[in-house]
């Protein structure tokens, strides 16, 4: 991991460890993004997202994780671990018919298979991969009850638009949405389009790089310091360049701080 060091010349805030933890231009970083994921078998976009999933777990610490659409189990194999590392009290359930859509492609049960094989000894305490559609899952989860959202199922402009709205009722007053592939525009791809939508209502920063990754404060309660960085101009640059290891060529950050719907 980069950390600069104080007799570097840069403009941008430096980052530095204060007490066992990352600080960056005043901001907390924590100490969980400079851990190794356990389940990294997979060549994916989302492998560039990881060091923020465990950040983003640290911070938020939810008492409930959902992701819909869980393809090979890399980025929910990260909040997991992250889970597990912190002894958080938390539930987490991962939503997938396990084979393939329009946007992933199509794919046979060597996939859950190989998904559980890792999964079941590590987290299924706390953690549970349900076979089956988005739509039928809602009646195993409570409305008001979800922290952290990750919506990355079929990418259509309708389809992650229904996600949403059908599962919006789910999230709590703490609750955090995220959103793969806000960058992708080509195939049919939507997701971009719905995100244009939601940051007009919504407090919100961006990942430009695999693929984008948007992270949506829905609730009106959002842990500090996700709403702060939410709401902070002057950290465009700083995690994606001068942090997160390896993917530092031309990453940019995007926050727009945006008033919550009444």
């Amino acid at each position: 991991m980069p950390v600069m060091q104080d007799n570097q010349e840069t403009t941008a805030p430096r980052i530095k460890m204060r007490e066992n933890t990352l600080v960056a231009g005043g901001l907390p970083l924590g100490r969980m993004a400079l851990m190794a994921p356990e389940f990294n078998t997979y060549k994916s976009a989302w492998n560039e997202h990881i060091p923020f999933a465990f950040w983003l777990v640290e911070q938020l610490r939810p008492v409930s994780i959902v992701e819909l659409g869980v393809h090979t189990g890399l980025s929910y194999s990260a909040f997991c671990q992250a889970v597990k590392v912190l002894h958080l009290e938390c539930k987490c359930l991962g939503i997938d018919t396990f084979e393939g859509d329009p946007h992933a492609g199509v794919y046979g049960p060597e996939i859950l298979r190989e998904l559980r094989s890792h999964h079941d000894p590590l987290y299924s305490g706390f953690s549970t991969l349900i076979q089956d559609t988005f739509d039928n899952a809602l009646e195993h989860v409570a409305n008001g009850s979800i922290d952290l959202l990750h919506i990355d199922g079929t990418h259509f402009y309708e389809s992650a638009k229904n996600d949403f709205e059908k599962w919006l009722p789910k999230v709590s007053t703490r609750g955090v949405v995220l959103f793969h592939d806000t960058q992708e525009t080509g195939h049919g791809f939507g997701v971009h389009r719905l995100w244009s939508e939601l940051i007009q209502r919504y407090p919100s920063f961006e990942f430009h790089h695999g693929h984008g990754l948007g992270v949506l404060g829905v609730g009106k309660d959002v842990a500090t310091p996700v709403g702060l960085y939410s709401a902070c101009q002057r950290q465009t640059d700083l995690l994606c360049v001068n942090f997160f290891p390896d993917w530092d060529q031309g990453l940019r950050w995007s926050f727009r701080p945006r008033k919550r719907p009444n």
